[in-house]
């Protein structure tokens, strides 16, 4: 028997128990005994939740804010100029630009008011538009990554160092489950997309839990098959052969950890025990045969699809239903540094329609006002040109100083639009909102004081927004 471990475990877990008591985290493993509690005692929380779950739509390769969301009708004036080195500043510039002339491509698509509220929005977006008054577009968002993968690592986990805990992991820690029979944390890759250059990679470690106990971590949909890798049982083996062979297996590993005293055992127990039942419950949330047919055309003829964007969009509203605590959809294809109004318009038409039919469907069952909608990509793309620049053709490099978002739904104003850039879109004039910033949000209104949501790991108390100043954009909530 591993004496000195198990002393040193039990020892760790009551500090950690205190530790997390005094920090308003102490009753965060209850979540999971009463999932059922009102959203003001809901437990984990510090103070009382505006949302219940999350739904981010991660737009994989950076959109650009200037020919979607950020409306600059004076643009024009300066088509085919340098941009003038007092917008620039000498600020870092990616390898693709560097000694390059920056020459200003203004959008070449128009813009017009949408909504009862005069959200300004681009004509490539004519569904989302329908849903204006309830979006609050964030235009000065900004971050420090310029590139991809650090990008996206920064937004899904708060860090560019790879190996962090990501969004869905924290909040999975913090708040624990709201349904037994699924995960806490389920990411959708899109299988297919308009945009076909420049396409990177996804990682799972962009969903994964990092430091804290793995069952923390984000399950992934397959596009193709079992939605999740050996959900069905093998040929000879049903579920009374399963469920007695996890009962043998239980009693194995209740007794390993009574010997060594590791908690990722009885996490091992714990997620035996969900595939288990993710056996019934995965195939009855895939399976969209009873969705009415006005529902299914609402979300576009890609929704009888697996794997698109359109029916992971339909899945998220089928989790938010179940009480899924975070969904993560990632669409790929939005690196445009050639030939962006065509690539462009094809990503536009892959998500339009879906993205504002999630919103219709989560409005019409009265899951909008509990559930948190995110809709933003690792940073945006620069006012100048990449490539051959004509009026009607032009690309655009990476952009961190200053990018457009969206959130809706789960406490936030509609209808409106928050913070300024320069006339060049380049930089943030009013109201800046960093990646940490959009975090502690997000887990504002799901109940958690985002300076009081840590794990302790290698010396420090670990945070989602690190240790950089970050706040909670209250201009923006209801």
């Amino acid at each position: 028997m591993n004496l000195p471990f198990l002393e040193s475990s039990i020892l760790q877990s009551r500090r950690e128990f205190l530790l997390n008591s005094g920090m308003g985290l102490g009753t965060a493993a209850l979540a999971s005994l009463v999932p059922q509690l009102g959203a003001a005692a809901e437990p984990g929380s510090h103070h009382r939740p505006r949302a219940k779950r999350v739904i981010f739509l991660f737009m994989a390769g950076a959109p650009s804010q200037v020919d979607l969301f950020d409306y600059k009708p004076d643009l024009h004036k300066y088509a085919g100029t340098a941009l003038p080195k007092s917008i620039s500043a000498g600020q870092r510039v990616t390898a693709m630009t560097l000694g390059k002339e920056q020459i200003v491509a203004p959008s070449k698509f128009k813009f017009s008011r949408q909504g009862k509220s005069g959200v300004w929005m681009s004509e490539l977006l004519p569904h989302l538009s329908t849903m204006a008054d309830d979006l609050c577009l964030i235009h000065s968002f900004n971050t420090n990554a310029i590139n991809h993968d650090p990008g996206k690592t920064s937004f899904c986990t708060g860090t560019e160092i790879p190996g962090k805990a990501s969004m869905g992991a924290w909040l999975s820690y913090g708040l624990g489950t709201l349904n037994k029979d699924l995960p806490d944390f389920v990411v959708m890759p899109s299988a297919r997309w308009s945009g076909k250059v420049n396409v990177q990679a996804l990682y799972a470690r962009l969903w994964g839990s990092g430091f804290l106990p793995s069952k923390h971590q984000g399950t992934s949909f397959q596009t193709t098959g079992d939605p999740v890798l050996f959900l069905s049982n093998p040929k000879g083996v049903d579920a009374e052969v399963r469920r007695r062979m996890l009962d043998t297996l239980g009693e194995v590993n209740h007794k390993h950890f009574g010997e060594v005293g590791d908690p990722e055992i009885q996490t091992t127990i714990s997620q035996q025990e969900m595939a288990f039942r993710m056996q019934t419950s995965v195939p009855e949330l895939a399976d969209i045969s009873d969705e009415p047919k006005e529902v299914l055309e609402m979300y576009g003829p890609e929704v009888n699809n697996p794997g698109s964007y359109a029916r992971n969009c339909l899945l998220a509203r089928r989790m938010a239903e179940r009480d899924v605590r975070f969904v993560q959809l990632f669409h790929r294809g939005w690196d445009h540094h050639t030939n962006l109004p065509e690539n462009l318009t094809g990503q536009c038409r892959d998500v339009d329609q879906p993205t504002a039919a999630l919103l219709k469907d989560l409005k019409m069952r009265g899951l909008l006002e509990d559930t948190l909608i995110v809709f933003a990509g690792e940073f945006g793309r620069t006012v100048y040109g990449q490539g051959k620049i004509t009026p009607d053709n032009y690309g655009r490099d990476h952009h961190p100083r200053c990018f457009s978002g969206w959130l809706a739904g789960g406490g936030i104003k509609g209808g409106m639009h928050f913070g300024e850039t320069d006339d060049f879109s380049y930089n943030v004039v009013k109201d800046p909102v960093h990646v940490r910033d959009l975090h502690a949000t997000m887990l504002h209104l799901l109940g958690l004081d985002h300076s009081r949501l840590i794990f302790p790991f290698q010396g420090l108390d670990q945070k989602l927004t690190g240790v950089e100043p970050s706040r909670v954009v209250s201009e923006i909530l209801m």
